[in-house]
């Protein structure tokens, strides 16, 4: 795995529609009704090269999101290709891309090398995998929960929180949403890191949307 794939992809002509989360590139594509979405949602599978690529669609009753890939690391350069293609059919069926409805919220699970327990999290929860250290909601509705690896010699600050990856435009005004509604930062020296009045924490990036790198 490399970050060659999901760079070239920010990299390349025609994807503004789509924003790269932990997840990979997604779209969400504004539409009238449940039956438009639908509607979209057939005309999309029709893309050539769609079929078998392991694309996830989630029809809504006012939207049609649309993922490449599971996780950014299966990010290729023929994603770039199919992204214009799905872009094109949306604007061709009056659906409208909005960036803002694009995120991917993940579970990090943090541990030492020698307690990691992906493979608990993936029984308990019925998911997948999608790499070595995630499991994977197989309907694509529940969040990615993702084995974080900690360094043996520091000390264990906390065994859980939140990753929210967001379109790079967005990351601010989520940040002052959740100010306003009582958060407090803990670190911005990588990201954004707050926490609520309990001292639960959460992560807000634009990684690998808005960033060279994690």
């Amino acid at each position: 795995m490399s970050e060659e794939g999901w760079q070239e992809f920010l990299a390349a002509e025609g994807v503004g529609d789509w924003v790269v989360l932990h997840g990979g590139a997604a779209a969400v594509f504004r539409v009238p009704s449940l039956v438009e979405a639908a509607r979209l949602a057939e005309a999309v599978a029709r893309v050539p090269g769609i079929e078998g690529a392991r694309v996830l669609m989630t029809v809504a009753e006012d939207q049609l999101s649309v993922r490449l890939t599971r996780d950014v690391w299966q990010l290729e350069q023929e994603h770039a290709h199919l992204a214009r293609s799905v872009s094109a059919v949306a604007r061709e069926h009056g659906a409208v891309a909005d960036r803002a409805r694009a995120q991917e919220v993940q579970l990090a699970v943090a541990a030492r090398p020698d307690t990691l327990d992906v493979g608990f999290w993936r029984a308990v929860l019925g998911y997948a995998a999608a790499s070595d250290d995630n499991a994977v909601d197989p309907l694509g509705h529940g969040s990615t929960v993702w084995m974080q690896e900690l360094d043996p010699a520091k000390p264990l600050r906390h065994a859980m929180h939140v990753d929210v990856s967001v379109a790079r435009e967005q990351v601010k005004e989520r940040i002052a949403a959740a100010l306003a509604a009582g958060g407090r930062i803990v670190d911005d020296s990588s990201g954004w890191i707050l926490a609520d009045r309990a001292g639960n924490r959460v992560c807000v990036s634009a990684w690998p949307d808005g960033a060279d790198g994690p």
